[in-house]
């Protein structure tokens, strides 16, 4: 499927295939990790960002990648280090001798895609120049806004926080992201096709080879996020994200449960999965198919919880067990 579009906008159904069409073009290039590629259409879907944690080597800077060369669209890559600085992906005035005038440089946040690359091995700092970027979709220098590009995603990836060299992330950073996906070892059948693509001249350094091609433009996703905004909720729904997030503030393992922002996010993932999934109202199935990914960063386990073993997965599989689901 070509991304161009003959008569200039795309139906919603045009715009579903497309998006459809991006998931096989990345499975050319990564072996498995359907869920994954899926919140990250959803996240795109959404105007949000997503957040990638994974062990190394397990192809989250590779997943990302290839979702970037399946769009039509502008992407860059930033590899956090320690010793990166915000201006560094933010951009920065210099001075200019032939025109005696300080110039704007752009950084490489002016992108459709970014592709944060191990955002917690970096200082703070420098993890906080994308909080206005990914709330405000513009960057302040010396007081002036540039607006982003739009669309405008973020796309993160990190290592787990118990890895040397890592910097939790903050709070009100994780809040910027809409989505939290686990990317999980492989199988063992996924990860023998991983070798045997690998034995047969795979390079992840060549998505050419691989023969991915853009199939979504930034007018697939305006008609698709224009059909996502379509989308119906009965009242029986929104009451049931109600009291799913208002079931973890009341957990007694918790000692953050999810904010109403957190709720919102929540509704917006779960338009989008029901669009994705080719009806224009929402079940509460779609609520439970988004509700870990949405919520799992933004809830935070009292410690005698850790020291048991509970996970904030495992708190909410028990809140979404117990929570009564609508008729």
């Amino acid at each position: 499927m070509d991304a161009e579009v003959k008569d200039g906008v795309p139906t919603p159904e045009e715009a579903r295939q497309a998006l459809v069409a991006l998931r096989g073009e990345v499975a050319k290039a990564v072996v498995g990790h359907e869920e994954t590629v899926a919140g990250l259409v959803v996240a795109l879907l959404c105007r949000g960002h997503v957040l990638l944690e994974g062990v190394p080597g397990v192809a989250k800077t590779l997943l990302v990648r290839a979702v970037s060369a399946a769009l039509d669209m502008d992407h860059k890559r930033v590899q956090f280090t320690p010793d990166l600085m915000p201006g560094d992906v933010t951009g920065s005035l210099v001075y200019d001798s032939r025109t005696s005038k300080f110039e704007f440089h752009e950084g490489p946040v002016f992108t459709n895609l970014l592709l944060a690359d191990e955002i917690n091995r970096t200082p703070p700092k420098t993890q906080a120049s994308l909080l206005e970027a990914m709330e405000e979709h513009q960057v302040s220098v010396e007081g002036k806004p540039w607006p982003l590009p739009d669309p405008f995603v973020v796309a993160a990836t990190q290592n787990p926080v118990e890895h040397e060299g890592t910097y939790p992330l903050p709070e009100a950073q994780l809040d910027r992201f809409l989505l939290e996906l686990i990317v999980p070892l492989p199988g063992r059948d996924n990860e023998v096709e991983i070798l045997h693509r690998h034995a047969t001249g795979f390079d992840p350094g060549d998505l050419e080879q691989a023969g991915i091609k853009p199939v979504a433009s930034a007018a697939h996703l305006a008609a698709a996020r224009a059909a996502v905004a379509a989308v119906q909720t009965t009242p029986e729904v929104l009451g049931y994200i109600v009291d799913i997030c208002r079931a973890t503030r009341e957990s007694p393992s918790l000692q953050l449960g999810v904010s109403p922002r957190g709720a919102t996010a929540l509704l917006r993932t779960s338009r989008a999965w029901a669009w994705l999934s080719g009806r224009d109202y929402v079940t509460p199935d779609d609520v439970k198919a988004m509700a870990r990914a949405t919520l799992r960063h933004r809830i935070a386990l009292r410690p005698e919880a850790e020291l048991e073993g509970s996970t904030a997965d495992r708190l909410l599989a028990g809140v979404l067990a117990a929570v009564p689901v609508p008729r």
